[in-house]
């Protein structure tokens, strides 16, 4: 007897539909083609257990099973209950009417209960759009499913609860969320806030000029300054997400299975903050069964990278691509994958190996030419991407023994979401631009004019700081959000200004 189930195979963030077919035949063999990796062969073992352990079995026949379409490599144990029901279904050991209107996943484990899966999210997008009745997984990857409206989902703890279902001993509940709502209730649920930094004022400053127009940036202080501690606050005064940023990000953290159970929708910004040790391959994702990296986890959030000179070279080039196309593209022989990449880069250093260089108090114990020497272990093409450099000084103990809080991040948030309305009015027209960050040098021309006393100042500062000529386009941009921020439809010379002095480590005498 021949028999249709139904799973879903992820390809990037998105899902395909796999069609699970058993025919039962005279003979005693099994046989499984189209493709399937060795954890998909081995659901041979789990099936025969969990089966077994629920008073069912695997009927001594020949037995095939196909999975179409057949060009496609199926990976990963998650078909272990779409075969186990084709093979039920097919022996007449379930009813067979309804199994082909359901699209059903899960990992089983040998007494028949089942395990989570990757990728429920893009699978359940799938589901409905291929008109199924409903979606069967394991209940730990029911909420995110759940996320999908017009599609009943049923979480399942074991196998035991689908036989029942089809053959009509008991009935499964769909599990309902109001995805607004639960978006909603959660949004900018952040655990930290910039309240909770004493001084640094200007660094604070920093960071709010960076939220208002995407900007990458970077720090250089000593050790102890606060760097990492303003990072993690970042997202806390960057614009909410949308529900459909939202939905996205949910999406790739899905696909890597960093869900956790009681998550449905992630309703805030992502931090990424991976370990100097990190391979170019975990940071923009590939593999041999290609996965998302840190940079594509970061999406629509931000990517920190502490002790950024510390990085292998090798690991910092292949995020410049990913920088300027918010994409990356993962290419082998038989496919190409592609992940979502569009991040803020937030980068912090020591100044020199010591961390003591220019520190107001302790004294630098580094040899000569090896400030410079440090500096240089980053590419000039990749400092190019960061349009804020700024060297954060430790904090005195008469601001960090001050009582009163500092401004709270919703306060800060405010102003950055009213700066980004007015640079989406301005490239509403543009596509591919949201903000300032993205702007071309032809859009730049248009938007950043300034006068004949912001030209001068512009001029003079080039002469005199011994700015390098990657810094004046960066000014720009960056005295353009400036502007926003004041509600200025003209770049002023104090805009100028206040960007000149986010280009610390484009001073040519900066280091000797």
């Amino acid at each position: 007897m021949l028999i249709k189930t139904y799973g879903s195979a992820v390809h990037g963030i998105n899902a395909k539909l796999i069609t699970v077919e058993v025919d039962i035949s005279a003979g005693v063999s099994f046989h499984m083609v189209g493709l399937p990796d060795n954890a998909v062969k081995e659901s041979h073992h789990r099936i025969s257990s969990a089966l077994k352990n629920n008073n069912f079995r695997i009927p001594g026949k020949k037995i095939i099973v196909n999975m179409a379409p057949a060009d496609i490599r199926k990976e990963g144990s998650a078909y272990d209950l779409t075969i186990a029901i084709g093979i039920l279904a097919a022996s007449n050991q379930i009813k067979s009417d309804d199994v082909s209107k359901y699209l059903i996943m899960g990992e089983l484990s040998l007494d028949g209960s089942l395990k989570p899966i990757k990728g429920a999210l893009p699978i359940a997008i799938e589901a409905l759009k291929e008109n199924f009745k409903g979606f069967i997984l394991p209940a730990a990857n029911a909420r995110e499913a759940a996320v999908v409206n017009n599609l009943d989902v049923y979480g399942v703890e074991s196998i035991r609860e689908v036989i029942d279902f089809f053959n009509g001993k008991s009935k499964l509940v769909p599990l309902e969320i109001n995805t607004r709502e639960e978006f909603l209730s959660r949004l900018n649920d952040y655990e930290v806030d910039f309240s909770e930094v004493k001084g640094q004022e200007n660094i604070k400053r920093a960071f709010e000029v960076s939220a208002a127009g995407g900007h990458n940036l970077i720090m250089i202080g000593p050790p102890g300054s606060g760097k990492t501690m303003l990072a993690k606050r970042l997202p806390s005064i960057l614009p909410p997400p949308t529900l459909q940023e939202a939905l996205e990000t949910t999406k790739i953290h899905s696909v890597a299975g960093r869900l956790d159970e009681k998550d449905s929708l992630l309703p805030v910004r992502p931090f990424r903050a991976p370990h100097h040790t990190i391979s170019d391959v975990a940071l923009v994702g590939g593999g041999s069964f290609p996965q998302p990296g840190e940079i594509s986890l970061a999406h629509n959030g931000v990517l920190f990278l502490d002790e950024l000179p510390e990085f292998k070279r090798t690991v910092l080039e292949v995020l410049r691509q990913p920088l300027e196309d918010r994409l990356v593209t993962v290419s082998r022989a038989k496919f190409t994958v592609e992940y979502p990449a569009g991040f803020m880069l937030v980068a912090s250093m020591n100044p020199c190996p010591c961390g003591y260089y220019n520190h107001p108090e302790k004294d630098c114990v580094c040899a000569g030419g090896m400030v410079q020497k440090y500096l240089n272990k980053i590419s000039g093409p990749l400092l190019d991407r960061i349009d804020i450099h700024i060297e954060v000084t430790p904090v005195p103990f008469k601001e960090l023994s001050q009582i009163q809080n500092s401004e709270n991040s919703r306060s800060i948030r405010e102003r950055v979401i009213k700066a980004r309305q007015i640079q989406e009015e301005r490239y509403e027209n543009t596509k591919g631009v949201y903000c300032n960050a993205q702007i071309t040098s032809k859009i730049l021309r248009k938007v950043c004019q300034i006068d004949k006393a912001g030209s001068l100042l512009l001029k003079t500062a080039m002469e005199k700081l011994d700015l390098s000529a990657r810094a004046y386009d960066r000014i720009l941009k960056v005295s353009r959000t400036i502007a926003d921020l004041d509600n200025s439809n003209d770049i002023k010379p104090e805009h100028l200004a206040e960007a000149i002095h986010y280009r610390s480590l484009d001073k040519e005498s900066w280091a000797g």
